[in-house]
Order: structure tokens, then C-alpha cells, then sequence
């Protein structure tokens, strides 16, 4: 087994890399947008969905060593193992998890949260096509993931750059890929494949808050195409009020146009969220029965005072794209009740009551990418 240092050019959906005592340390926002955010942003953003290896070899066996951070409940059952999905030439052939590392255990009761530490574990691959190939290999979505070390059984080399348009998403823990089951299975991943494009996940669980910051950071990123899924972190973090509500949208669009002038921009509202269609935040966790799941604790006689639930943000995401596009003709809108609405919350109510699970993950990217990329959608072509 020969090693092969990891650098910047193996890996894919990453905006920087930070060097730690142990390796590397995948970001999807840098360190000037992370200064400004809170803590749950800086967790959210460390988690690397999206984030791959790209790798061109001849190698049937194939070594990863990382040190994660896994993030719990306490008194609450650990969640599964974050998966490692491995594709080779596209097509996924192989999964695995990893052990060690360590645990991050927030209690909700306190505020407080306590890491346990843990060893370096190893991922391993074996019996792979023994022929020149190129690799992915996708990170665990729900891991913080530090890269320590590469092995192979033969020479590895950068996978060549594919071509591709690049696609640039920001949303909230939807997009970012909460109850997806693996990291290649993700809504956004599952719509960029079929779609044909390299994807730069910004979905951040729970920080979608439109903030300058993360708008200033579009503006910045080299991209083909853009999508902005908003509205739900706002309204069950109750972080703002209708007045204020619009203007930082425009503002958020004003920016990311300052950097891409032209490019495809596509706008898309919530997704269906029964608890919150009608009813605004703040949205808490609720453990009564055992595992987490949330609630609206807003009273909806409080929107008259501006205060935000889906509905509301529907309609002004809509006004707001119409005020906009006589003079932005490739910004778009998409309804996100077209990925997932009333009918779909009969038929795969969301376990939770906010996040979907892998089966309407599947749902949400095959229909993202026939109305996106599909024939007539602002991404086609």
C-alpha cells in the first residue's frame, strides 16, 4: 500500500481546507463567512455534504483515514454511522462507515454541549475494478470529517476535471441532507447527477437565515448555475419579522448578482411544512416520545404583527421575483410545494414534521431535476 498526501486537488465541493494537528479539515464556507456566523453555523458548514474525493486510478483497494465528529443527544440513541459512498465512473458500487472519532453530545435542556474524545478510524475499500477508473468518493454528510491519510495499492492521481457546469446551492438542513441516507443520495446530489453537473452544496442545517455573509460568498464562488432555497430557518428560527423579510432578500440577490450578473438564478420556496404553513415560530425540538421531532410554538394570530409562517414567505418570494425579472430576465422561481405538497405529505408525511426521509429525498431530486434541468427549466442545457 503506497500513501498519496492529500491535497486541494482531490478534493471536489469544498470552498477551503484547513490544515489541523491531524489533516485536513473540509469547510463549505471560508473562514471570513465562518467568523460571523454562530455556532450552530460553524457546525452545520463542517459537515461536508457534497464533499468528495476525486480520484483517477488503477487501484482495487483503496484506504481512508479520517477523524469525525459525530453530533448527538444526550439520553437520546446515537444516530447511525455516517455512510462513505463510493462511485466509480458514476455509479455507486460501494458503501462503508468508519469508527472512532469523536462525540459531540448537546443537551437541550442546558444549552451546554460536551465532546468525547476518540481515536483516528479507517475506511476501506476492496475488490475494486482493476482497470483505469475514476473514483468519488462522498463524505458522510452528517460528519464533521477531518482527512488524515490516503492509501492505495496502486499510483492514485487527481481525477481530471470533468467539464461540467457547476452547480451552486444554498439551502437550509433539507438541501444540506437531514434523513437523506447517504451522502450521494442527498436531494441536491441525487438532481446533479441527473442533471449532469458538478454540485457545490452550501445547505447549511438550520443557518439558511439569508445572511450577507453566506450571500457574499455566492457572489464569490465560480458557478454556472445558482439555486437559493429560502424561507423555513427563517420562520421556525423566528428571526425576522415581513418587513424586514423582504428588503434582506433583495439585498441577498443584490449581492449574489454582483458577482454573477447573468447566470441562472433560481429562487425556490419551501417545501411543504404542515407545522409551519400557517402557524410562525419558533419551531422547537420536542423529545416527549423518545426521539426528536418539532413543533410550531407560534400563535398564528401573531401574523397580523408581521410575523413570518410559509404562506407569508411563499407570496413575497413570488413578488419579490416578479418585481425583479423585468430587468433580471434569467432569475426564476420555483414553488417548492412542486418538490413536495399536500399530496405528498399524505403519502410520506415527514417523520419528524420537518425533514423528509431518503425515500422523499429521492422524490424531491428526481422532480428538481426534470423541472430544473429538464426540457423548458432554467437550467437546461
Amino acid at each position: 500500500m503506497q500513501t498519496t498526501p492529500i491535497t486541494s486537488e482531490l478534493v471536489r465541493g469544498a470552498l477551503e481546507l484547513e490544515r489541523t494537528d491531524n489533516g485536513l479539515l473540509p469547510h463549505r464556507l471560508p473562514a471570513r463567512a465562518r467568523a460571523q456566523g454562530d455556532g450552530q453555523l460553524a457546525m452545520a458548514e463542517a459537515q461536508p455534504s457534497g464533499v468528495r474525493l476525486a480520484i483517477r486510478m488503477r487501484a482495487t483497494v483503496v484506504e481512508l483515514d479520517t477523524l469525525r465528529t459525530r453530533v448527538g443527544y444526550r439520553d437520546i440513541p446515537p444516530r447511525p454511522d455516517g455512510l462513505y459512498d463510493l462511485h466509480v465512473d458514476g455509479e455507486l458500487i460501494a458503501q462503508a462507515t468508519t469508527s472512532g472519532g469523536r462525540t459531540l453530545l448537546l443537551d437541550v435542556t442546558t444549552g451546554t454541549a460536551d465532546t468525547v474524545p476518540g481515536p483516528v478510524g479507517t475506511v476501506r475499500f476492496v475488490g475494486l475494478p482493476a482497470r483505469p477508473k475514476t473514483v468519488d468518493i462522498w463524505l458522510p454528510h452528517t460528519e464533521i470529517t477531518e482527512l488524515v491519510a490516503l492509501r492505495s495499492d496502486a499510483p492514485v492521481e487527481p481525477a481530471p476535471e470533468s467539464g461540467r457546469r457547476t452547480w451552486l446551492h444554498h439551502g437550509s438542513s433539507i438541501s444540506h441532507g437531514s434523513n437523506a441516507a447517504s451522502p450521494s443520495t442527498t436531494w441536491p446530489a441525487l438532481a446533479a447527477a441527473a442533471g449532469g453537473v458538478e454540485l457545490v452544496n452550501l445547505g447549511f442545517g438550520g443557518s439558511a437565515m439569508v445572511d450577507q455573509f453566506t450571500a457574499r460568498v455566492l457572489r464569490d464562488t465560480p458557478a454556472d448555475l445558482i439555486s437559493v432555497k429560502l424561507g423555513i430557518n427563517v420562520v421556525n428560527g423566528d428571526v425576522m419579522r415581513l418587513r424586514a423579510f423582504g428588503p434582506a432578500v433583495h439585498g441577498f440577490l443584490d449581492t449574489v448578482r454582483d458577482g454573477h450578473p447573468d447566470t441562472p438564478l433560481l429562487v425556490v420556496s419551501p417545501l411543504l411544512c404542515p407545522i409551519h404553513e400557517d402557524t410562525p415560530g419558533p419551531g422547537v425540538a420536542d423529545f416527549t416520545s423518545g426521539a426528536l421531532t418539532f413543533r410550531a410554538t407560534g400563535d398564528p394570530a401573531e401574523r397580523a404583527a408581521g410575523k413570518l409562517t410559509l404562506t407569508v414567505v411563499r407570496e413575497q418570494l413570488a413578488r419579490i421575483v416578479a418585481q425583479r425579472a423585468p430587468h433580471d430576465p434569467h432569475l426564476h422561481l420555483l414553488d417548492g410545494r412542486r418538490l413536495y405538497g399536500e399530496t405528498d405529505a399524505g403519502d410520506l408525511p415527514l417523520p419528524d414534521g420537518l425533514h423528509p426521509d431518503a425515500a422523499t429525498h429521492r422524490l424531491i431530486g428526481e422532480r428538481f431535476a426534470a423541472l430544473a434541468f429538464g426540457e423548458g427549466g432554467p437550467f437546461h442545457g
